[in-house]
């Protein structure tokens, strides 16, 4: 027996048990190993299908050119279909992304321009913008836009949802997977929902993206995005195919956290998968442990590994890289709980009815350079130094003023498992100040000087 082309051999990849990472727990923990496909990850499904689609709408014409925005595998996965039916590609990525990844896309025949991460969605710079201005300046082109394709989440209803059902007999309880562009979580999370709707779909973000608050407070949050280094997971949109209707939970990991997984997997399950697989069962660990005692020998739990290792060979399986980012210090990484020093006082903060003269006496007092403004419980803005000493040099009288007139923004409010990364993005924007939430410890400041203090400690 024999294939008619190489794209006839996505899909029907395998279910792997998962035998030493998940052995504390009593149920069943089995892996959907990705890479089986021939593009080497789950994204070759949707290559095949958002090509096809493009087809049967007449937008892709014979001869005609494919421009995607991928972190790398969307991009393989349509690149192998394009070589079969003659299409070229423009596939345009990020400088974030492993140098892998474009070097494949190199070798499948596609064009490649690299992009900006840092930078805003809506800025012509993103690869977002990058992307649809291609699709518009290159005659016969097609912007595939996974994320709001609709082709993209119908291919996982189509083929994974029903894979894992036949593959469990119908006997799959859980489902964790990771989301970017939310399509593989989405169709293959109502595919099983509608075969059984006790079926669990539990979503695994990165610290850095938007999804995981937006689950569950249904706010969009920019503060919540910062860069992180996990590759091909998480967001700083909204993409149309993530369904969160879809999910039951959604949990979320650090960076080290993802990278370390990423290794056990090779080391311990022979599993040589990526970085957004080590995400998938970081997180998937966390959940089973919040949950375990709701957990028994009759569930199986099913985690989706989404690419391969050979992608990563420059980063996570490179010792080099790995400590340049502090993921082999065995002291862990630092988080926002660590960056309080432990002499803080408690939040020291004014009312908007204040004058800013209190505000300045209190900024003396104390020598702090940032206040929050609080009305009760609430944090409704900031007051920092330079504020207030622009205020005074504009009007003398100024500290006779309300603090209300004076105040900007609330300073960002962070959970204390927040990671560095994360903290230091935020403390790089003005006013370069946060908020640590504690819990029943109540809130605490924390400005560049006390991270600054912090790392230098580390170093001694």
């Amino acid at each position: 027996m024999w294939h008619n082309s190489i794209i006839d051999t996505i899909g029907n990849t395998p279910l792997v048990r998962l035998n030493r990472i998940t052995a504390d727990y009593p149920c069943t923990v089995l892996a959907k190993v990705e890479y089986f496909n021939p593009g080497g990850s789950v994204k070759d499904r949707i290559g095949v299908a958002m090509i096809e689609a493009a087809e049967l709408s007449g937008d892709l014409k014979p001869g005609g050119t494919i421009v995607e925005g991928t972190s790398g595998n969307t991009g393989a996965g349509l690149a192998l279909v394009a070589i079969q039916k003659g299409y070229s590609c423009i596939f345009v990525t990020t400088d974030k992304q492993s140098p892998e990844k474009a070097d494949v896309l190199r070798a499948l025949g596609a064009e490649v321009r690299i992009c900006p991460t840092n930078v805003a969605p809506e800025d012509p710079r993103s690869y977002y913008s990058v992307s649809a201005r291609l699709a518009k300046e290159t005659p016969g082109a097609v912007y595939m836009n996974q994320y709001d394709n609709p082709a993209n989440a119908a291919a996982h209803y189509a083929s994974s949802g029903p894979e894992l059902w036949e593959q469990t007999e119908g006997k799959i309880t859980h489902y964790i997977a990771s989301a970017g562009t939310g399509g593989t979580i989405s169709g293959t999370g109502r595919y099983l929902k509608e075969k059984n709707e006790d079926i669990q779909i539990i979503g695994v973000d990165t610290y850095g993206s938007v999804y995981h608050k937006y689950f569950f407070t249904k706010e969009f949050d920019e503060t919540e995005i910062y860069p992180y280094l996990t590759e091909g997971a998480g967001e700083d949109i909204l993409a149309a195919n993530m369904d969160f209707n879809v999910v039951d939970d959604y949990v979320r990991s650090t960076d080290r956290e993802n990278m370390l997984m990423t290794r056990r997997l090779a080391r311990e399950e022979g599993l040589f998968v990526g970085q957004s697989c080590g995400l998938a069962v970081s997180g998937a660990l966390k959940w089973l442990e919040a949950n375990r005692s709701n957990l028994s020998e009759d569930d199986l739990v099913v985690i989706l590994l989404p690419d391969s290792g050979f992608r990563y060979l420059s980063k996570t399986y490179n010792d080099t890289w790995m400590r340049s980012h502090g993921f082999l210090d065995e002291r862990g990484e630092l988080s926002a709980v660590d960056v309080v020093p432990s002499d803080r006082e408690g939040l020291i903060a004014v009312s908007p009815s204040d004058t800013l003269q209190t505000a300045i006496t209190r900024m003396v007092d104390h020598s702090i350079s940032q206040l929050p403004v609080m009305e009760g419980n609430e944090i409704v803005g900031s007051l920092t130094e330079s504020v207030v000493l622009n205020r005074l040099i504009d009007d003398p009288d100024a500290g006779k003023h309300a603090v209300s007139e004076n105040m900007g923004k609330p300073l960002p409010v962070v959970e204390e498992s927040l990671p560095l990364s994360g903290l230091s993005s935020l403390l790089r924007e003005a006013p370069g100040a946060v908020l640590v939430d504690r819990g029943e410890r109540g809130l605490a400041i924390i400005t560049k000087s006390d991270l600054i203090e912090a790392l230098a400690s580390r170093q001694k």
